[in-house]
């Protein structure tokens, strides 16, 4: 069995066939998963395409007031209606943005409000992952400068994805580049307290991770988010987040990281042989 079959169908089959010998299957589904066709490349390009055309409908309708819930569902609402299925969002507000994975306290966007969005959907079995960051207002010069390191620190991933390089080296190198910046390297906070990044294909989370210690190498077809946040407990958080594709000659990008928090959305990219 592999790790996504639901325990109950392996208990059930266990009962009906107590001589059977249970094993794991990853030796051979994580080499079929892990490298994706270029079929498979298409269809996350287009589900990539559908999360950030979604991204821009928001941006165009953010309003004073508005809740988590609202933004939530205006973002589900557009990605259905482009295509995508299995929608999800998460969107933090104001000093809840410190929460990289999100926090029951309720906020509503106010003038200045730092507001950190996470979506994704589905398009015939294969996933999108953005994450965008942005000012409703004027921001202040820490969030600027904050949102620029984040920035950069997604440009030190990228460079540092060669092929055959370990996947773990894209992560130490952030980690280098924000400890010149006064950050922890170790996964404290203020900082960046999870993975640069994690696989992602046919589910959102796929072995291999962009995090300490993993040594796999990367290869042609294995995609992956890049996603260094930067939170600050009681202040505010920023993540950018964009899916790359390794190819023979290096990484590439479903969709571009924004240019600059004046101009926060990125843009499609064409898919690379």
């Amino acid at each position: 069995f592999e790790s996504s079959v639901r325990y109950f169908v392996v208990t059930g089959i266990s009962n009906a066939l107590p001589a059977m010998n249970i094993v794991a299957a990853e030796p051979v589904t994580l080499g079929c998963r892990m490298y994706k066709t270029a079929a498979e490349l298409t269809l996350m390009h287009k589900a990539n395409e559908v999360t950030l055309r979604a991204y821009e409908h928001v941006f165009n309708n953010l309003k004073l007031g508005m809740s988590q819930a609202q933004v939530k569902g205006l973002m589900n609402a557009a990605q259905r209606k482009l295509g995508g299925s299995g929608t999800w969002c998460l969107a933090l507000f104001n000093d809840a943005s410190a929460y990289p994975h999100g926090t029951n306290a309720k906020q509503v966007i106010q003038e200045g409000s730092v507001i950190l969005l996470d979506s994704g959907c589905s398009v015939h079995g294969y996933q999108s992952d953005i994450s965008r960051t942005l000012v409703f207002g004027k921001a202040s010069q820490k969030v600027e400068d904050v949102w620029n390191t984040v920035r950069e620190g997604q440009n030190v991933a990228f460079a540092a994805a060669k092929v055959g390089a370990p996947a773990g080296g894209v992560d130490d190198a952030v980690r280098q580049y924000y400890a010149s910046k006064g950050y922890d390297k170790n996964y404290a906070l203020p900082g960046l307290s999870h993975r640069t990044g994690h696989g992602i294909g046919m589910e959102g989370h796929e072995s291999v991770n962009f995090v300490r210690g993993e040594t796999t190498p990367l290869n042609k077809g294995m995609c992956f988010s890049n996603e260094p946040g930067l939170y600050i407990p009681g202040e505010f958080g920023v993540r950018l987040e964009d899916c790359l594709y390794m190819t023979d000659k290096g990484p590439s990008y479903f969709t571009s990281p924004p240019d600059s928090l004046a101009s926060p959305l990125g843009t499609l990219m064409p898919l690379q042989a």
